[in-house]
């Protein structure tokens, strides 16, 4: 087998920062960011079990990620920014954990649980027409 081939099937680092705390996790390629912290036990929640139909999973990425990866900003669809827009708290450096597929360019970075979220189907939310 290849060193190039060894190198990646080896799990990569993803931290996780909440609460003051940071986390380190090892993580498949190919999971999102959401299913890499339930897998360790982090308390990043999922209320739609990753399915884009809610913004519980919101995240702060590192700044780096938008700055040194111009895709990574382009892959944001409308509904993740819809979503976005109603998730707690927003920043320029926001997305959703169940959008972000971990790749080698995640690799030892740390993303940052906000601390509260909105869940719409349990914080008592009642839409007002506009």
């Amino acid at each position: 087998m290849s060193v190039e081939k060894q190198s990646d099937n080896l799990p990569i680092t993803v931290f996780f920062k909440h609460n003051g705390k940071i986390a380190e996790t090892r993580a498949e390629r190919g999971k999102t960011l959401l299913e890499i912290a339930h897998d360790n036990e982090i308390p990043l929640e999922g209320a739609c079990e990753g399915s884009l139909a809610c913004s519980t999973c919101h995240v702060y990425c590192p700044r780096e990620l938008f700055k040194n990866d111009p895709f990574f900003a382009k892959e944001i669809s409308d509904k993740e920014n819809d979503l976005l827009d109603k998730a707690y708290r927003v920043r320029e450096n926001s997305r959703l954990g169940c959008q972000i597929k971990a790749n080698d360019k995640l690799n030892n970075m740390t993303f940052e649980i906000p601390k509260a979220t909105v869940n719409m189907a349990v914080d008592g939310h009642v839409p007002k027409p506009h």
